[in-house]
C-alpha cells in the first residue's frame, strides 16, 4: 500500500491479474453441459484444441471486480478531474447521451435492416444532417467518415473529385504552420504537394503572405479557425476570397468549432468544406480506440461528390440512396458510427440554439481566465485574448532547466492530468491548456494555483521536478527505453 501524502489518502498497489489467484480457484458457476463435448469439438483439428490453458489466471469473481476496480481509480479522466487537453478537447459526456444511445430502439438496429424497418433513426439522421448545417453554415452534411482524420481525408478527396471534374486536379495545398497535426498528412494522401504558409507575429495568418502562396496550381488552403495556437483568425474572409478568386477552395478544419458554435459560421467566412469533430464539439466520448464520428460539412459546389449512400426523403420516407453518379463513393463501412451520432443529437437537442452558444462563450471566458491568472508566472506564446484554449511555453524556466515535460509530470502529484504538451510545433516547450466549458471557477482555480504552485518549486528546489509524480502508483517512466525495448506481453518470471 502507498500513500498519496499530497491527497492524504491510501493508494492500494495492484500487481497484474496474472499475479493473483490459485490454481483450480474459479470465478463461475455453470451448470452442466448437456451437449457431448465430442460434439463440440468434431469439427476443430485436434491441433488447434487444447486441455488447459498454461500460465492463464485463475481467479474468483471478487479478485477479478477488485483488480478493474483498482486499475480504474488510478485513472485520469473528465469524469475525476479536470481534463485539460488542448486542441483534443476533452470535454465532458453527458450521462444522459448514453442512456439515449442505449435505448433498444437505437442499440439494438441491425444496419442491414430495410429502410422501413428503421425510420426513426433515419429521421434522426437526418435531422442531425440539418443541425449540424445550421450551426456550420454548410448546405450539404455526410454522416459517413468514422473520425475527425477520415473527414479531413474525405473532405480533400472532395475538393480532388471538384477540380478533376474541372479539367485539372492542381498540386499544391496550403497549410498554415499553426494549422491542425493531421492537416498534411490528409492532404499527401490525396495526392497533393504540401506548402507551409508562416504565421505572421501575432500567431495568425496575414492575407497578403497568403496571396504570395496562391497560384494556378493551389487546390486548397487547409486552415484551422480558431487555429492551434488558440487565436481567432482575424483575416479569415479576406483569405477565403484571396483562394476563391484564383478558382482554389478553402477547407476549414472544425476540431476547435467549440469555440465558434452557435455565435459563429464557418460557412459564412468562406469555407467550402468543414469536418466536424463530435467528440471534441458535441460531447461524443474520445479516444480509447473506440468509435468515433466526423462527418464533413460542404458548400453546394462540392455536394456532388459527397460519399454515398445518402439519405433522400420522399415524402415522409426515408431511404438510402446511391443514384449520386459523380460521389467519391464509400469511405466507411454502412452508413457510420451510428450510436455516436445518437449521442450527438442527443447533446444538440439537449443544449438548444442558445445553450450551444453559452457552451461556447464559457468555453472561451474559461480560458481566458486562465491565462489571465499565469501569465505573469508562465511564459504566453502570443499576447492575445484567446478563443478555447491559451498555450504558455517553458521559456520563462530555461534558466533552471525545468522543461514542460517536468511540469506535466508534477501536475500529476496535485491530482491534475496534463494540458497538450509540445504542440502546437510552432511554439518551443508549448504547453496548451483548454478548460471546456463544463469546468467550475473552482475547479480553474484549483488547476491555477498547481501551476502557480509549481513554479514556486521551480524557483525554489528545480531538480525535485525531474524526478516527479511523487505519489502516482507508478513513478517517472523511462519513456526512451520503453519506445526502443517495449515489452507487449507478460511473461512468468
Amino acid at each position: 500500500m502507498l500513500v498519496d501524502t499530497k491527497r492524504k489518502r491510501a493508494v492500494l498497489d495492484e500487481p497484474l491479474i496474472f499475479e493473483r489467484g490459485s490454481v483450480g480457484r474459479v470465478g463461475y458457476s455453470f451448470p452442466e453441459e448437456d451437449i457431448p463435448a465430442r460434439a463440440i469439438t468434431a469439427d476443430v483439428p485436434a491441433a488447434l484444441c487444447r486441455d488447459t490453458l498454461e500460465e492463464f489466471p485463475e481467479v474468483s469473481e471478487s479478485e477479478v471486480v477488485r483488480h478493474f476496480t483498482r486499475l480504474s481509480q488510478w485513472n485520469y479522466s473528465a469524469a475525476t478531474t479536470l481534463y485539460p487537453l488542448g486542441s483534443c478537447t476533452m470535454k465532458y459526456n453527458p450521462i444522459i447521451n448514453e442512456v439515449v444511445a442505449r435505448f433498444p430502439g437505437f442499440a439494438q438496429l441491425h444496419p442491414l435492416l430495410p429502410d422501413d424497418c428503421v425510420q426513426g433513426a433515419l429521421a434522426l439522421l437526418a435531422e442531425l444532417e440539418h443541425r449540424l448545417a445550421e450551426v456550420s453554415g454548410m448546405d450539404a452534411i455526410s454522416l459517413q467518415p468514422a473520425a475527425g482524420a477520415q473527414g479531413e481525408l474525405t473532405g480533400m478527396k472532395l475538393i480532388r473529385a471538384y477540380h478533376h471534374e474541372h479539367g485539372y486536379a492542381r498540386k499544391k495545398v496550403l497549410i498554415p504552420g499553426s494549422a491542425h497535426g493531421t492537416n498534411p498528412a490528409s492532404a499527401a494522401l490525396c495526392g497533393y504537394t504540401v506548402v507551409e504558409v508562416p504565421t505572421g507575429s501575432r500567431g495568425m495568418l496575414d492575407a497578403a503572405t497568403v496571396a504570395k502562396h496562391v497560384d494556378a496550381d493551389v487546390a486548397a488552403l487547409m486552415v484551422t479557425n480558431p487555429n492551434t495556437l488558440g487565436l481567432f483568425e482575424h483575416e479569415i474572409v479576406q483569405i477565403t476570397e484571396i483562394l476563391h478568386a484564383h478558382g482554389a477552395l478553402v477547407y476549414m478544419d472544425g476540431a476547435n468549432l467549440n469555440a465558434l458554435m452557435g455565435v459563429a459560421k464557418p460557412g459564412h467566412m468562406g469555407a467550402d468544406v468543414i469536418q466536424f469533430n463530435l467528440h471534441k464539439t458535441f460531447s461524443t466520448p474520445h479516444g480509447g480506440g473506440g468509435p468515433g464520428a466526423g462527418p464533413v460539412g460542404v458548400k453546394t459546389i462540392l455536394e456532388p461528390y459527397l460519399p454515398v449512400p445518402r439519405l433522400v426523403r420522399n415524402g415522409k420516407h426515408y431511404a438510402w440512396s446511391e443514384a449520386f453518379p459523380r460521389s467519391i463513393g464509400r469511405v466507411r463501412s454502412f452508413y457510420g458510427n451510428f450510436g455516436i451520432l445518437v449521442r450527438a443529437y442527443a447533446y444538440i437537442l439537449a443544449m438548444g440554439s442558445d445553450g450551444l452558444m453559452q457552451a461556447t462563450r464559457m468555453a472561451v471566458l474559461n480560458a481566458n481566465y486562465l491565462r489571465k491568472r499565469l501569465e505573469q508566472t508562465y511564459d504566453l506564446a502570443h499576447d492575445e485574448p484567446c478563443m478555447h484554449e491559451c498555450v504558455f511555453s517553458d521559456h520563462s524556466f530555461a534558466q533552471s532547466g525545468v522543461k514542460t515535460l517536468d511540469i506535466a509530470k508534477r501536475l500529476l502529484d496535485y491530482g491534475f492530468y496534463a494540458p497538450t504538451i509540445y504542440f502546437p510545433l510552432v511554439v518551443s516547450g508549448a504547453l496548451m491548456i483548454e478548460p471546456t466549458e463544463t469546468e467550475s471557477k473552482e475547479t480553474l482555480d484549483e488547476f491555477a494555483d498547481a501551476l502557480l504552485t509549481i513554479a514556486k518549486e521551480i524557483q525554489d528546489n528545480p531538480s525535485a521536478l525531474k524526478d516527479a509524480p511523487l505519489t502516482t502508483p507508478v513513478s517517472r517512466l523511462d519513456e526512451t527505453r520503453a519506445a526502443r525495448h517495449p515489452v507487449l506481453r507478460w511473461k512468468k518470471v
